[in-house]
């Protein structure tokens, strides 16, 4: 994954990326889920600058790419951490402690939800189902699911973000 910086600006270069990733899949039946897929892989976040690019690209309107943006947990419209710590917060992981879990992780890194550790390094995000519903409460850190999370688990996962 090519990743520059979260807060880069658009300039010539970033517009001639973009056009790239959008040309890529014009060809495609439905090209916005995996065009704003290949933005965020590239960015780290679907930046706003993007949006109407996009839109224009795909005769769309710019809300009808900002209403996709900010409905699909997936995509970010701000930079996150170097890693991120999601927490369930489906009704079955809730039945299972998830809310005191998340009130400890809180309490432990001292942000909450969409907040990023001081030292950039970690962002705490809710997600509304993981599959994991017989093992709650869960969580998935950087991509890796974890059934039956509590603190300690959770702590690994921390201390590995600041190593």
């Amino acid at each position: 994954m090519t990743r520059t910086s979260p807060a880069a600006e658009f300039d010539s270069e970033s517009i001639e990326r973009l056009d790239q990733i959008i040309a890529s899949h014009l060809h495609r039946e439905g090209p916005l889920l995996p065009i704003l897929h290949d933005i965020q892989a590239e960015w780290g976040m679907v930046p706003d600058d993007a949006q109407p690019i996009i839109a224009k690209a795909l005769n769309l309107t710019r809300a009808e790419v900002y209403g996709v943006v900010s409905f699909y947990h997936d995509f970010r419209d701000h930079p996150t951490g170097t890693h991120v710590l999601r927490l369930c917060r489906a009704e079955s992981c809730i039945s299972m402690g998830a809310d005191d879990l998340a009130d400890q992780v809180c309490r432990a890194l001292g942000i909450g939800w969409h907040e990023t550790t001081p030292d950039g390094r970690l962002t705490l995000e809710p997600v509304f189902c993981l599959g994991l519903c017989a093992c709650g409460p869960s969580a998935e850190f950087d991509g890796k699911l974890v059934g039956r999370a509590n603190l300690a688990k959770v702590t690994r996962f921390v201390q590995e973000a600041r190593a």
